[in-house]
């Protein structure tokens, strides 16, 4: 569900305004509407220099080193570790430029041998011409040995690597034989330079280990002082002024059930506050609270994008919906219990952060399991088939290709329907009873559509059902129209039916994906039979090895198609037809930053 907020307005004296929101910091619950306008230049310097400190942070953390640093910095030392860090990072980068371009020249004089451009140049001196020659081994004739004035240095890989030496003559050119520029260094010298270039670069990397070991903590003490006197100038620069800029307007929102907290706050501080219920044209800020089961789908309905303020929170509504599909996409029985238990283990030592994550995967792998016997596979296998026969009266449950096909529809309409009714109650809250009407209309065509071409048992009353129903639609798609817009927005409304039947199609994907996973499954097993059966000693084992290989394969892609595709149902057929309108910015209150 959405909590309810209520609106603030404060009117504060500009000298007491610092104050009233340190305090408001301190509380914690207020969420500021700032007024819209650009920020001023030096606003924009310290969000860049948040920016700064904060990867300066994340690289000091990224080196994984143990922290001495002392736990009662001060921010102006965090500013000096920063500083140092950027002067050893001006150091470090043409540093790593210049090996990075040695190794590439290096590695190109490399097949010519240990030699010094001191030689090269002493035979230039003595009017030689030294020309570096390579060209493809197969191309390479030994004769040119006595053609040209050349010596052959060695093959490497696919190449031949060569020297010409001439004497005030042209250059030898040989066709398919490239000449490699005139080194500046030589082999012997370009490995002097690395040396030098590693140990200058080892010696800047120890300090930033030592930065990172002694100094990180002053640098979140300094992020942290920056973060919050960035807050500070974002909310003051953002307030609207009066009377000569000697008084300061806040709003806010405040969570319903937080308001005697702020209200004890201000009268504490004798700052005048006129509370209000929010309009939705105010865009509430929103935040989410549900159930302990709910709250564990609430990052998945985050990735789509949260209610608008005023509409119903979906996420218990989609979340047995979600599960149920994962099962039924990876319908693994065995894949079930892998995660169950891989979840159980790991919940054991997880930090308090990944225990929810966790536990939502302990859920999905109870409804794989779920599916997984109601299809009958385990591990790839097909426990419908006449082998499996011992099982006796639990093979009773279990569905056939064509059940589980039709299940996947099943699923899909009452979704829809679900949703459909969502959409009413929802409709029905934010703008009245009328528009909640079309809605129900829907819901009872579909059904009505239903009984006439599968069930057959209302017929031929479902006909005056659907009827209606389409009567329904036409007037109450659009209740504040008059009487030819609400035909004409029913009529275009109708057309939509359409849109449902492919809506529908859309959940044959759980089918598909299920079907998938066990054919997987089931090649991964009888290509690990035939492994066993072709070698007698390490046959056993490489039956295993490939077993464990293969499954963990499968599982890992199928987990990821099964996470993936019932999300789409939910963000495109379930929130359709459930009339999400989202676009709601989340909660964010005014408070201290935490280190």
């Amino acid at each position: 569900m959405i909590v309810p907020m209520r609106k603030y307005l404060f009117l504060v004296h500009h000298s007491d305004y610092i104050d009233f929101l340190e305090g408001l910091r301190r509380l914690g619950v207020l969420h500021v509407r700032q007024q819209e306008g650009e920020p001023s230049e030096d606003l924009m310097n310290r969000m860049a220099l948040r920016e700064k400190y904060a990867q300066v942070e994340s690289a000091l953390r990224k080196r994984e080193v143990e922290v001495h640093g002392k736990t009662t910095a001060t921010p102006e030392e965090g500013r000096e570790v920063v500083a140092e860090y950027d002067a050893l990072q001006d150091r470090l980068e043409p540093l790593l430029q210049e090996r990075a371009t040695v190794r590439k020249e290096f590695d190109i004089l490399k097949p010519w041998g240990d030699f010094s451009i001191e030689t090269v140049k002493a035979l230039e001196a003595a009017g030689l011409e030294v020309q570096f020659l390579v060209c493809s081994s197969k191309q390479y004739r030994p004769e040119w040995e006595k053609e040209y004035p050349i010596a052959h240095i060695r093959d490497l890989g696919a190449d031949s690597y060569f020297v010409a030496i001439t004497k005030g003559e042209e250059p030898v050119e040989i066709a398919g034989v490239e000449m490699i520029p005139d080194p500046n260094d030589g082999t012997v010298e370009l490995r002097q330079r690395k040396e030098r270039l590693e140990n200058e670069i080892a010696e800047i990397e120890a300090r930033l280990d030592r930065l990172a070991e002694i100094g990180l903590p002053a640098v979140e003490v300094a992020l942290h002082d920056l973060q919050d006197t960035t807050q500070v100038m974002k909310v003051v620069e953002h307030t609207r002024r009066e009377a000569d800029d000697q008084l300061m307007l806040l709003e806010g929102y405040v969570p319903k059930d937080k308001t005697k907290e702020l209200e004890a706050l201000c009268d504490e501080e004798e700052v005048p506050y006129l509370k209000t219920l929010p309009q939705p044209a105010d865009k509430p800020p929103v935040l989410l609270r549900n159930s302990r089961f709910g709250r564990l789908f609430e990052p998945i309905a985050k990735l789509f994008a949260l209610p608008a303020y005023g509409e119903m929170d979906l996420t218990p509504f989609f979340a047995p919906f979600f599960l149920l599909f994962f099962g039924f996409c990876l319908g693994d029985a065995g894949y079930g219990i892998v995660l169950l238990l891989a979840a159980t283990i790991y919940k054991f030592r997880a930090g308090p952060e990944m225990k929810p994550t966790l536990t939502l995967v302990q859920f999905l792998g109870l409804a794989t399991v779920l599916f997984g016997i109601l299809t009958g596979t385990v591990f790839g296998l097909d426990l419908l088939k006449d082998q499996y026969a011992w099982l006796g009266d639990i093979r009773r449950i279990m569905l056939n290709s064509d059940q589980a096909f039709q299940l996947a529809l099943v699923l899909g309409v009452v979704q829809i329907l679900f949703g459909l009714g969502v959409k009413a109650v929802n409709k029905g809250q934010q703008y009245g009873w009328t528009h909640s009407i079309a809605p129900v209309g829907w819901i009872l065509l579909i059904l009505s559509l239903v009984d006439i071409g599968l069930a057959e048992v209302l017929v031929p009353y479902s006909q005056y059902i659907a009827w209606g129903a389409v009567a329904i639609i036409v007037f109450f798609s659009d209740p504040n129209a008059g009487f030819l817009g609400r035909l004409g927005s029913g009529a275009w409304a109708l057309y939509g039916i359409t849109g449902i039947f492919g809506d529908l199609l859309s959940y044959i994907r759980l089918f598909a994906l299920g079907i998938a996973s066990a054919i997987l499954g089931l090649v991964v097993n009888d290509i690990a039979l035939q492994i066993r059966g072709s070698m007698d000693i390490v046959g056993p084992i490489l039956f295993v090895v490939f077993l464990l290989v293969g499954h963990t394969a499968n599982l890992l892609i199928a987990s990821l198609g099964a996470f993936v595709h019932p999300m789409r149902l939910t963000f495109v057929e379930f929130y359709k037809n459930a009339g999400f309108e989202g676009g709601g910015k989340p909660y964010d209150p005014l408070r201290r930053q935490e280190q």
